[in-house]
């Protein structure tokens, strides 16, 4: 032994100097449960909230008042004595909604005891929730709403605003809201607007005895894209800016068939050559870009600060050599290839599931003598992969090997003609090193794994692949959604539960004034629910009349008329988009068994069973993990700065170090 053992130690010598050791522990003050207790009627507004709680990952507990063999709501149900809160925050469906006079006061004695809030989910303006009478009740359909100074200044400082309330369609009422004005500040009692309307509230927070209630005075549904706007904040606020959960708005363009040529719409016949045309003298000129719109690609993605994924097909520049001698696309695309992001479609576009009998519609599965379905082989799958890999590094093209499309996203499953996934999928895949496999979200939503890789479900945007310009766009669109008596399909008539029949669009106007702004009102939607999937459009979207540029001027435009520069898009490739998917899901098997607490100014968080933990803290927090951090009280900034807060993902155990709150 060196020396002698050093007992009640006082300071302890480090590379970065003295550091002082605590004297004596104190006795640990109470323990706050980082969930969120939401009390449900089923109205549309509680479960509005309940839905923004689950996008974000935010742990929750329902209680339904409907059911009668619900818990009762009472002291014992809220806390364990004194020392821990078993929630960090409360949602009402409105200011009181227990039938038990005892429950709503267990409640308030709760909140006042551990300083929980609460928030009521839709309420009618009273004296009860620091509000007059209204000034004014009805619909607010297509109207925009102003946050105030204070709002933007502490849980919706990542808006930019205004915020406005959608009107989708004119004969239909979709929001209904009371304006009032806030009672004069009396002892202890203040309402401090958030959503206002000329002067008057929607909504804000209603602080009186020891109590803070956030009120919303408007109808909701949380496909709603102003309550997706405002829902982040009303989190951030109910748990002052500390819970588990992580929250951003993905927006990704994959842009398919790059180098082929895509078959046009037929205007005359309603159809495209061989995509489903029954008469085979019809024929179309295919719709290919030519150098030009490459520099109207590059143009716009420098000026929007967004870059486009490009899934090309090799194959196709190959044949335009051999048909006319050479591709003028290819040399522009090579010198232009850093400005893009890039990804593999397969060589030639070919259909890799079942072989396909086409002289029926719609196609079906060929079979063999034994009635089983003959499928594309392995060998050629994989070909298809590795043939356009090679293609593309001889040609100078970056990409992913761990990634890939397939034509169609053929060789999945597809309803109703092939059920299952080509058998020989699988195999190709893992042979080929594929880690994630692009997939139609309007079919196969969920993750699913192929082999050794996950599918990335793609959104589809409304720009057809076999589309060009506005006109062929609006023409296809009205043959898809108007009944037959107007000349369209009558597939709307067919299917009223999932389409409707609109009135035929302007082929001069019905782009620009109805499918951009209703495409765009869906893949806001998106955006707004902490969805990793990306978009798909096709490379004849970017040619000729360019039909996508205004549709994602419309998006972009919108977001950021929105929101604050501290809360930009995210625009990831699809590795990033599918890891992601993945990450969030295994977070929601495990939510509901980890332990996550804070206390005495520190979060812990344990027993996610390997999965990594989404967790936002407010700006100034640190990981302090480990017998460093949590004895010396050292520790590194946790997480990334977003949204005027910070967040990340940790796995294992995890204590943070909790910075003051300005929410």
């Amino acid at each position: 032994m060196k020396g002698p053992i050093l007992r009640g130690l006082a300071v302890v010598s480090l590379a970065a100097g003295l550091v002082a050791l605590p004297q004596a522990a104190q006795a640990a003050g109470p323990r706050t449960d980082l969930k969120v207790l939401v009390v449900t009627n089923g109205d549309p507004n509680v479960e509005a909230v309940l839905e923004q709680l689950k996008t974000q990952g935010v742990p929750y507990r329902t209680v339904d008042l409907h059911d009668s063999g619900r818990p009762v709501i009472n002291a014992a149900f809220l806390a364990d004595g004194t020392t821990r809160a078993k929630y960090q925050a409360v949602v009402l469906p409105n200011a009181n909604p227990f039938s038990n006079a005892a429950e709503m006061t267990a409640l308030v004695n709760f909140e006042k005891q551990f300083g929980i809030r609460q928030l009521d989910s839709y309420v009618y303006p009273t004296p009860d929730v620091g509000l007059n009478y209204p000034t004014y009740a009805g619909e607010i359909d297509g109207s925009t709403a102003d946050l105030t100074a204070s709002a933007k200044a502490g849980a919706f400082r990542y808006l930019r605003g205004p915020v406005k309330f959608e009107d989708i369609s004119p004969t239909v009422p979709e929001t209904y809201g009371f304006r009032s004005t806030p009672l004069p500040d009396a002892a202890g009692t203040h309402f401090e607007p958030y959503l206002t309307q000329g002067g008057n509230a929607l909504a804000g927070v209603f602080t009186h005895d020891n109590r803070s209630e956030m009120v919303l005075t408007f109808s909701a549904n949380s496909n709603q894209t102003q309550f997706r706007t405002v829902g982040q904040g009303i989190i951030t606020w109910l748990t002052k800016g500390v819970h588990l959960g992580y929250n951003r708005p993905y927006f990704s363009v994959n842009i398919d068939d790059v180098f082929l040529g895509d078959a046009r719409w037929s205007t005359e016949a309603n159809c495209t050559p061989g995509e489903g045309c029954t008469d085979p003298n019809v024929t179309t000129r295919d719709i290919r870009m030519v150098p030009a719109d490459v520099d109207r690609a590059v143009a716009w993605q420098t000026q929007q600060g967004f870059t486009f994924d490009l899934y090309f097909n090799g194959g196709g520049s190959d044949e335009e050599v051999a048909e006319n001698g050479s591709d003028p696309l290819l040399p522009k695309f090579q010198a232009d290839r850093a400005k893009f992001r890039w990804g593999n479609h397969t060589f030639e576009h070919p259909y890799l599931g079942c072989l396909q009998d086409v002289t029926v519609i719609p196609w079906v599965c060929q079979k063999d003598g034994g009635g089983n379905t003959l499928w594309t082989t392995k060998a050629a799958i994989k070909s298809q992969i590795t043939d356009n890999r090679t293609w593309g590094l001889l040609k100078g093209f970056s990409l992913q090997n761990d990634e890939l499309v397939t034509g169609e996203h053929s060789g999945l499953k597809i309803l109703p003609q092939q059920p299952q996934d080509n058998p020989n999928l699988a195999p190709a895949a893992n042979e080929t090193s594929v880690g994630f496999l692009g997939s139609d979200a309007s079919r196969d939503f969920d993750q699913r794994a192929i082999g050794n890789a996950l599918t990335v479900p793609r959104y589809p945007m409304a720009n057809y692949f076999n589309t060009g310009t506005a006109a062929e766009m609006v023409d296809e669109y009205n043959w898809i959604y108007t009944s037959r008596a107007n000349g369209g399909s009558g597939i709307c008539e067919d299917n009223p539960a999932t389409t409707t029949c609109i009135t035929p669009l302007d082929p001069a106007t019905g782009y620009q004034d109805h499918i951009v702004p209703s495409d765009a009102r869906i893949d806001m939607f998106h955006i707004l629910k902490n969805d990793p999937r990306p978009h798909y459009v096709h490379q004849a979207n970017i040619t000729e009349g360019r039909i996508l540029y205004p549709l994602l001027d419309r998006i972009l435009g919108d977001y950021r008329a929105t929101f604050a520069d501290n809360s930009p898009l995210v625009n990831d490739r699809l590795k990033d988009n599918g890891s992601m998917l993945r990450k969030q899901a295994a977070w929601q098997a495990v939510q509901n068994t980890a332990t996550a607490y804070q206390q005495d100014g520190k979060v812990v968080i344990s027993g996610a069973a390997g999965a990594a933990v989404p967790i936002t803290v407010p700006t100034g927090t640190k990981d302090v993990s480990g017998l460093l951090g949590d004895l010396l009280g050292l520790g590194t900034p946790f997480g990334q700065s977003y949204a005027g807060e910070q967040s990340g993902w940790k796995a294992g155990t995890t204590t943070l170090a909790v910075a003051a709150t300005t929410v």
